[in-house]
């Protein structure tokens, strides 16, 4: 009963140090790597805690209180009716973060899948697949994204049809990329040894080729990620997308329709969710490198 005992402890602290202890400490191996990582912490932090330390300011004040400077009160200044910046930043990120994680998550997802059972399967269910994602390539995205956001019947109210959408228009040129690679990995010997073993197509792909691609899918998730921010906002700032006051393309928005961008007093609080949205992006591209040194062990072996 006791030996019963320390194998299970040894077991769970196995588990722990492989999936935690270790991913973390090579997350720290790249500098560049874990402050983006830590960046991209505080931003998921803010979202969650922000709107329970700093409640949006949807109140309009007086014409004395706008576009106030910086100060203990108001530290990223007022809008154009008074309203407290920092509050609108705080409680803005959510929408954006959600949408990007998920459109980077599904992007990879149908690319991956696709591209690896095209390039596994190959002859008609590879031309098939290459043939809609080539359909899909030659259709440009945006003026695409802007007539189905612009439609009625898609008013995108919640973040996940938008990821969606953003994913089935993205997924085709990551999936070639995958193709490519998977048909590279197909005349390798570990994976004409599984075929012998007949283990099927669904454990060959997920089994014995995927985790060989995972360095280059998890940073093709940071693209796909930073692809959907530039996506999402530029709809928000054009109008297409109805999403609440305090999104940071809404502010943006809000900046060039009310014509707060000709104020010089307005800097501050035009110029917040932009350097927002670029953190993110740097963040993210930051990250990316320690995503390497994770799932690539000739890097780890280096490092």
């Amino acid at each position: 009963m006791l030996g019963d005992k320390v194998v299970q402890s040894e077991a769970i602290r196995r588990h722990i140090t492989t999936y935690l202890v270790t991913p973390f400490r090579l997350i720290m191996r790249n500098r560049a790597g874990f402050v983006g990582f830590t960046i991209l912490l505080l931003l998921v932090v803010m979202t969650l805690m922000g709107p329970i330390l700093r409640p949006v300011d949807i109140i309009s004040k007086p014409a004395e209180y706008r576009f106030l400077p910086p100060s203990w009160e108001h530290p990223l200044g007022t809008d154009n009716l008074g309203r407290d910046t920092l509050s609108h930043i705080v409680n803005g990120g959510a929408v954006v973060l959600t949408v990007a994680f998920l459109a980077g998550f599904f992007t990879v997802l149908l690319a991956a899948v696709m591209g690896m059972l095209a390039g596994f399967k190959g002859g008609i269910v590879d031309s098939a697949i290459m043939f809609v994602a080539d359909v899909i390539l030659t259709i440009p995205q945006f003026p695409l994204l802007t007539v189905l956001a612009s439609m009625r019947a898609l008013r995108f109210t919640d973040p996940t049809p938008l990821s969606l959408l953003l994913a089935v228009l993205s997924w085709p040129a990551l999936s070639r990329a995958i193709r490519s690679q998977v048909l590279s990995f197909k005349e390798r010997d570990f994976v004409e040894a599984a075929k012998a073993l007949d283990l099927g197509t669904r454990r060959i792909i997920f089994s014995e080729i995927m985790p060989n691609m995972m360095s280059y899918i998890a940073v093709s998730f940071i693209f796909a990620l930073t692809g959907a921010v530039y996506a999402q906002v530029g709809l928000i700032i054009l109008g297409f997308v109805p999403f609440e006051a305090s999104n940071w393309g809404v502010m943006i928005n809000r900046a060039w329709s009310f014509g707060t961008l000709y104020y010089k007093n307005s800097i501050y609080h035009v110029l917040s969710p932009i350097a927002m949205i670029a953190i993110l992006q740097t963040a993210s591209i930051m990250f990316s490198r320690s995503l390497e040194g994770i799932f690539n062990p000739r890097l780890r072996e280096k490092g």
